[in-house]
């Protein structure tokens, strides 16, 4: 073992240009962290620039620096598809062939809605894709006056159900999303996700989304890095959406966030008062759900400049025998057409005090090679259907 602590940082969504077959997906050119910096006429982000960005690609605000202490790299995505589930369980190990099933153009079939209302007791409005925000404008006090449930989705394989929890108690909410997830299990249907989407206000000028939110994600489709972790008696921290993303599964303890900051906030007290030996696993979303899907590159911005500055105060409480890898799960690309994700390339970011001889390393194949660099930190065996190999340069400076 060369690193007691890892700690592994997905700041969702934030690709760095397009694979080379994203013009399959609509999304070639794409580019979420250069066209970003363009909108906001550069991006203040000293502490990113200190850990080697500027080496992947021209982003204004940033240069080139000497960066001993870090390595970074872009990895590209082997999996077929763009989302949140995909690109996490890649990075745990996880190959998935087929894109998980979206109803983005057509809603969800009668058939379902049917069965979820019996089931529940509820109606249910609107089924089809939309913001979060803008169908609480337009559905919002209908819901709200007449009990009734929104049921919309994204370009995203999800399900979400918004309810106000003042009509609607919060526990009968999640109830709902845990009938239709078991509905959803059928192959037709299966959708990676369920999502609990609680509201409060008085009326549609100002309606808002609690931190209540809850999701029901498809377990992964075979092990993962992750159990192999938590099998050999090692720890895995979740911070954020990551128990939902792996439905708890390989995970030893979990701690809900409701922003980015926040769970900035938890890594850093994690980083300065927890002595644990294994990974703390921390995803970012507000990137991907507050500005990406609703293509705001300004706000985008300041949400990276946020987190830059919540890293300055990370980066110095890491020990030696620390290791920091920075990440994203796919693109959303703020200046894009639509408001789908975009199929890009992701940074890896390796930090550690104890690097004397950081550089800029070759792509690789999968962000697989993420957890298989973490298990043989810790010299253990990954499970035999897991992808992707070993970054030896973090282990061997």
């Amino acid at each position: 073992m060369k690193f007691k602590r890892v700690f592994l940082i997905v700041m969702d969504s934030v690709g760095i240009g397009a694979e080379p077959d994203a013009e399959k997906f609509g999304d070639a050119g794409s580019n979420t962290w250069v066209h970003t910096a363009e909108k906001c006429n550069g991006l203040n982000v000293p502490n990113i620039n200190s850990l080697g960005i500027a080496d992947l690609a021209t982003i204004m605000g940033t240069n080139k620096v000497e960066h001993p202490k870090s390595y970074i790299q872009t990895l590209r995505e082997e999996s077929n598809g763009k989302d949140t589930l995909t690109g996490h369980w890649e990075m745990m190990g996880i190959y998935t062939p087929n894109p998980l099933v979206t109803f983005t153009d057509t809603g969800f079939p009668k058939e379902l809605i049917d069965e979820l209302s019996e089931r529940t007791g509820r109606q249910y409005i609107g089924n089809y894709s939309e913001s979060g925000t803008v169908i609480l404008e337009k559905l919002g006090e209908e819901a709200m006056n007449e009990g009734k449930i929104i049921i919309y989705t994204s370009a995203d394989s999800v399900l979400q159900l918004a309810a106000h929890v003042g009509v609607i108690p919060l526990d009968e909410l999640y109830h709902c999303c845990e009938v239709a997830r078991e509905i959803t299990l059928k192959p037709e249907w299966k959708v990676g996700r369920i999502i609990a989407r609680p509201f409060l206000g008085t009326s549609a000028s100002n309606f808002y989304r609690t931190s209540d939110r809850r999701d029901y994600a498809l377990s992964p489709a075979g092990r993962t890095s992750l159990d192999d972790l938590k099998d050999n008696g090692n720890d895995v921290i979740a911070i954020g959406k990551i128990h939902d993303i792996f439905n708890g599964v390989g995970i030893t303890e979990s701690q809900h966030t409701v922003s980015n900051h926040d769970g900035m906030l938890k890594t850093i007290d994690i980083a300065k008062n927890r002595d644990f030996t294994g990974l703390c696993f921390v995803n970012l979303v507000e990137f991907d759900s507050s500005y990406g899907h609703r293509r705001n590159p300004i706000g985008y911005g300041k949400c990276i400049e946020e987190f830059d500055n919540d890293l300055g105060q990370l980066l110095p409480l890491l020990k030696d025998d620390d290791l920091l890898l920075i990440t994203a799960d796919h693109g959303n690309d703020p200046t894009w057409t639509g408001s789908d994700h975009t199929r890009e390339r992701v940074p890896l970011m390796s930090y550690s005090p104890a690097y004397k001889n950081g550089k800029l390393l070759d792509e690789k194949e999968t962000f697989a090679c993420i957890g298989k660099t973490v298990l043989a930190n810790f010299d253990i065996k990954a499970s035999e259907n897991e992808i992707g190999s070993t970054i030896d340069e973090l282990l061997n400076d």
